[in-house]
C-alpha cells in the first residue's frame, strides 16, 4: 500500500509533490508542537502562563494541517487560491506559536523563513515577496502587542526587524532560484521534446532497416530489436519483458562471447534454422563487455541476390547461344527424317537413328538451358504444404506408374504455409524424386517424401532412396552442370533444382545414408 501511494506522487507533477511535501511538513510540525507540550515539562517554557494557549494554538494548527491535506487530495489542480491562503494561516500560527513560546527568544521565529522558502519555490517565486511582507508585519504586530502589554525597552525590536529582513532576503533568493527552475524546466522540456523525436526517428530507421539490429547489454540481455531481427530470429512481437540474448539466440550468445573474450574480428557467419547470418558487432561503450549493437544480414539473400545478379547476365547470353543452336538443329532433325524415309538399308536406319537420338540430346540440353535461364523470374505465392505434396504425389505416380507402395508419402501432420515458385518447386520435386527412382532398387519402400520442421522459422522437404549412394569423390562435385553418373544423362537435373531452390530463398544439399541417399530442400517459413 505504501509503495503504491510512493509511486503515485513520483507520477503528479513537481509543483504538485512539492505541495504535499509541504502538506506532510505542515502536519510533522504541528504534531512536534504538540508532542513538546505533552512530553516536555512546563518548567522549561519561557511563558509559563502562556502555556494552555500553546497547546490550543498547536492543537488549532494540527486540524489546519489534517484539512489542508484532504482539500490538497480534492483539489489538487485547483491550488492557485488555496495555496497563498494556506502560507498565510502557516505564517499566523507560527507566529501564534511563538508568542504563546515566549516571544522572539523562543527561536521559533525561525520557521518562518523555512515556510516563506518552501512556498516561494512551490510558487516558482511569484509570491515570495508577499509571503515576505506578511510574515513581517505579523513579526512586528506581535513585538508591538507584546511592548503594549509588557515591560520592553525600544531595543527589543532589534531582533525583530533582523529576522524581518531575514525573510525578505530568502524571499528574494527564492524569488531568483524559483526564476531559474522555470527556465531549466523549460529548457529541459524542449530537450526531452528533441529527444522523444530523435528516439522516434532512430526507431523508425531501425525498423526500415533491411538489416536486423540487436541492442545488448553487459548482461546480455536484449534492450533494443528492429522488425528485421524479429523475423530472422523468431522473438516475440511486442514484447514488454527483458529477453535473454542466451536463450533467444543461443548461437549469436556464443559468437558475441568469443568476440567479447577474443577481441576478435567482428564478422562472423552462423547458422541459425536454415538460414546462414552473419553477424557484426559494434561496441557501446569503448570495453566491449559494456553492452554491443549486433548487426544481423541473411547471408543465404545476399549470396543468392548476388549469384542472381550474375546469373541473369549469363542467362542471357546462353538464351541467345541456345536459340542460334536450335535453327540449325531444326534443320538437321527435318533432313534427317526426310533421310530416313528415303533409305531402307538397316545399316543406313541405325546411323539416321543415333543422330536422332542425339538430336533430341541436345534439344533436351537446350531446353534445361533455357529452364535454368528463367530462375531469375520467380512468380512466388504462398503455397499450404501439405495440399501441394499430396497433389505432386499423385500426379507424380501416374506420369511415372509407380505404385503407392514403392513410393511412400510421410502424412504431414500439421498445417504449414511456405513462399515459393510453384512451377519451380514442382519441377525440383520432380527431378529429385525422378532421379531417386532410377537409383532406387524399386522395391516396397524404396522412395519416400517427407517433410521435418526445424524450429520455429524452418522446414525441411526431404526425398529419400535406398539405392547405392554417391561416391565420396563425386559428393563435391554432384551439383556441378553436365556431371552424372548415368550414361543417358546430360547432368543439369540436379544443378537446374539447386539454382531454383536458391532462387527461391531456399537450399538443396546432399545427405549420404548407410543405405541410399537423401537431398533435403532447406526452407525458411
Amino acid at each position: 500500500m505504501f509503495s503504491k501511494l510512493i509511486t503515485q506522487l513520483k507520477e503528479l507533477p513537481l509543483q504538485a509533490r512539492a505541495i504535499n511535501v509541504m502538506n506532510v511538513f505542515r502536519l510533522v510540525l504541528s504534531l512536534t508542537f504538540v508532542g513538546l507540550y505533552v512530553f516536555l515539562s512546563q518548567e522549561t517554557w519561557w511563558g509559563k502562563n502562556t502555556i494552555p494557549l500553546f497547546f490550543s494554538i498547536s492543537i488549532g494548527y494540527l486540524v489546519f494541517s489534517i484539512l489542508a491535506i484532504l482539500i490538497s487530495y480534492i483539489k489538487l489542480a485547483k491550488h492557485h487560491f488555496i495555496l497563498p491562503l494556506q502560507v498565510v494561516m502557516d505564517i499566523g500560527f507560527i507566529t501564534l506559536l511563538m508568542f504563546a513560546a515566549g516571544g522572539i527568544q523562543s527561536g521559533l521565529g525561525l520557521l518562518l523563513i523555512v515556510t516563506i522558502v518552501s512556498a516561494s519555490l512551490v510558487s516558482n517565486g511569484r509570491l515570495a515577496l508577499f509571503y515576505a511582507s506578511v510574515a513581517s508585519i505579523f513579526l512586528l504586530l506581535e513585538q508591538s502587542y507584546r511592548f503594549a502589554t509588557e515591560t520592553l525597552n525600544s531595543g527589543n525590536y532589534t531582533p525583530t526587524v533582523m529576522l524581518s529582513l531575514s525573510c525578505f532576503a530568502t524571499a528574494w533568493l527564492a524569488y531568483s532560484l524559483g526564476t531559474r527552475m522555470l527556465d531549466s524546466e523549460a529548457l529541459a522540456s524542449s530537450r526531452g521534446i528533441d529527444l522523444e523525436n530523435l528516439a522516434q526517428v532512430n526507431a523508425l530507421i531501425t525498423q526500415e532497416m533491411q538489416d536486423g539490429v540487436l541492442v545488448v547489454n553487459e548482461q546480455l540481455n536484449i534492450r533494443h530489436y528492429n522488425l528485421q531481427a524479429e523475423t530472422l530470429l523468431s522473438l516475440p512481437k511486442a514484447s514488454t519483458t527483458q529477453l535473454s540474448l542466451k536463450q533467444h539466440a543461443p548461437e549469436i550468445s556464443s559468437a558475441l562471447r568469443q568476440w567479447v573474450l577474443t577481441s576478435s574480428a567482428n564478422n562472423n557467419v552462423i547458422s541459425i534454422g536454415n538460414r546462414e547470418l552473419q553477424l557484426r558487432f559494434m561496441p557501446i561503450h569503448q570495453q566491449r563487455n559494456k553492452g554491443a549493437v549486433i548487426f544481423i544480414q541473411d547471408f543465404s539473400q545476399i549470396q543468392a541476390k548476388s549469384q542472381q545478379a550474375k546469373l541473369a547476365a549469363m542467362g542471357r547470353l546462353t538464351a541467345n547461344i541456345a536459340h542460334e543452336i536450335r535453327n540449325p538443329l531444326s534443320a538437321i532433325s527435318h533432313a534427317n527424317q526426310l533421310m530416313q524415309e528415303d533409305d531402307n538399308a538397316p545399316a543406313t536406319k541405325r546411323i539416321l537413328q543415333i543422330v536422332e537420338d542425339n538430336i533430341g540430346r541436345i534439344d533436351q540440353i537446350i531446353k534445361d538451358v533455357l529452364e535454368l535461364n528463367r530462375r531469375d523470374r520467380t512468380q512466388q505465392v504462398k503455397i499450404e504444404l501439405s495440399t501441394f505434396l499430396k497433389d505432386f504425389y499423385a500426379q507424380f505416380c501416374a506420369v511415372e506408374n509407380i505404385t503407392p507402395m514403392h513410393f511412400l508419402l510421410e502424412p504431414l501432420l500439421y498445417k504449414q504455409t511456405i513462399t515459393f515458385d510453384q512451377r519451380h518447386l514442382t519441377q525440383i520435386l520432380w527431378n529429385l524424386c525422378k532421379n531417386g527412382w532410377q537409383h532406387s532398387q524399386k522395391q516396397v519402400g524404396s522412395l519416400s517424401l517427407g517433410c521435418d520442421l526445424i524450429g520455429k522459422s524452418g522446414i525441411n522437404i526431404r526425398i529419400t532412396d535406398d539405392g547405392s549412394g554417391v561416391a565420396k569423390e563425386d559428393r563435391q562435385k554432384l551439383f556441378e552442370p553436365f556431371f552424372t553418373t548415368k550414361s543417358s544423362g546430360n547432368g543439369l537435373g540436379l544443378y537446374i533444382s539447386r539454382e531454383l531452390a536458391e532462387a527461391n530463398g531456399a537450399t538443396l544439399k546432399y545427405q549420404a545414408r548407410p543405405q541410399g541417399s537423401v537431398f533435403i530442400i532447406q526452407l525458411s517459413v
